[in-house]
């Protein structure tokens, strides 16, 4: 009787415990995250999401990815617009995100006790109204020109620092028979990056550019400095300067020709970094970077993107669980997870960070330019403004379809209509 008492209790305690782990399992707070399907996005989030874990064990985070480019921004917004949103997404700063409709769509961080680790520089660019939106994903980025070392120490090339530099080394490149400008229209969004680096150049010529675009009074068109970009785009393309499948060849395909010397140079955003350290970690620090250069050398400087921010959906039905997991973001912990995870491309945008000893040749290039002072946001941060047709007009342009000067008219056309979405006045 001892013994089938004892082994009832036994088998009590057993089901007493498989009830326990099952209502544990059911407690846990299930959290979905939805990113963008760039290979450094996934690793920096899964990062992110599994330390996370580690000291949140009630939580379970599920990260779904979308495309990239336009196709991406439409699917943010119908989910937006449809209430389908995950809890936490991963999207653009500046003018892209205040197209989302932010004071309808996102919950308000302002009040957040862990937003005064965030820097003050990237809080203006998830601004809207009264309300801050996001956490910054990564570290400050920039907009300018990945080249490959080994093909410049071949030709005896030096960095250039004016635009005539810059096309007289694309012609050696070009003459030693590498294709001297990477370009990778496959993926439209990667057109659009040579004219958007100019921007520095820009506001050294035109000071007041974005808040006269703002408002209307100057226009891409007729202000010199501005088209010069779209002109610039044509100068590459008649010179003959691209890759032959530059028509076809995707993002990867860039990152890859860049690291393997099969071409010179790849105007391209430095969150590209982290990608090329993970698919190319032998030849990584062949890869340098510089500005893009200005008409004039003394006027050469870094065109800086704010990185991506993290928000929360309205709609979410675990807003107090998605800031936690801000908070972990917009930490020295959540630093040091994607520390880790990629290589860093840029200095860090949260208090406490700090970055690795041994960051990469293109973040020791680039770090200068913060260091003396030689660098501006691009303007897609100093103005609410960025029109949806732009990578169709600098693809056109680099394939010969489209003038320089056409291209700007019809920017100019839509920027006007998205003012005009965006109720700003002036329009």
């Amino acid at each position: 009787m001892t013994k089938r008492k004892t082994a009832l209790t036994a088998f009590a305690a057993g089901l007493f415990t498989l009830t326990a782990l099952s209502s544990a399992a059911l407690a846990k707070t299930n959290l979905t995250i939805l990113v963008d399907n760039a290979s450094h996005t996934i690793a920096i989030s899964e990062a992110l999401a599994t330390a996370f874990q580690e000291k949140n064990p009630d939580v379970a985070i599920d990260i779904e990815a979308r495309p990239g480019g336009g196709e991406g921004d439409n699917i943010v917004k119908t989910r937006l617009a449809t209430g389908q949103m995950t809890d936490i997404f991963w999207y653009n700063t500046g003018s892209l995100l205040q197209a989302l409709a932010p004071e309808q769509t996102l919950v308000d961080l302002s009040a957040e006790p862990f937003m005064d680790n965030v820097a003050d520089s990237f809080k203006q660019v998830v601004t809207a109204g009264s309300g801050v939106y996001g956490v910054p994903t990564r570290p400050a980025e920039a907009g300018g020109i990945f080249y490959n070392r080994k093909i410049y120490e071949k030709l005896g090339l030096s960095v250039p620092t004016s635009w005539a530099e810059f096309m007289s080394n694309n012609q050696k490149i070009k003459e030693a028979g590498i294709p001297a400008v990477i370009q990778t229209y496959g993926e439209p969004w990667t057109s659009q990056v040579l004219l958007l680096a100019d921007f520095y150049n820009v506001q050294k010529q035109v000071p007041d550019f974005a808040a006269q675009y703002t408002a209307g009074t100057a226009k891409f068109a007729s202000t010199p400095a501005a088209v010069r970009g779209f002109e610039y785009l044509k100068e590459v393309s008649d010179g003959g300067f691209f890759n032959e499948d530059f028509g076809a060849a995707r993002y990867e395909d860039g990152l890859r020709m860049i690291a393997e010397g099969e071409g010179a140079h790849y105007p391209m955003i430095t969150f590209a970094i982290p990608a090329l350290s993970d698919g190319y970690p032998d030849q990584i620090n062949d890869v340098g970077f510089f500005a893009l250069p200005a008409a004039k050398a003394e006027d050469t400087g870094l065109t800086v993107w704010m990185p991506a921010g993290f928000y929360i959906s309205k709609t979410s039905a675990n807003i107090d669980v998605a800031k936690q997991f801000l908070a972990f973001v917009a930490s020295p912990e959540g630093c040091a997870a994607q520390s880790k995870a990629v290589a860093i491309n840029g200095p860090y945008l949260i208090k406490g960070c700090t970055l690795p000893d041994n960051v990469v040749q293109s973040v020791t290039d680039l770090l200068p330019y913060f260091e003396n002072g030689k660098n501006a946001p691009a303007l897609e941060f100093l103005s609410p403004i960025k029109g949806p047709i732009l990578e169709q007009l600098t693809v056109e342009v680099g394939t010969g379809i489209r003038q320089p000067a056409d291209a700007a008219d019809l920017y100019d056309e839509d920027v006007r209509k998205q003012a005009q979405q965006l109720s700003l006045s002036g329009r």
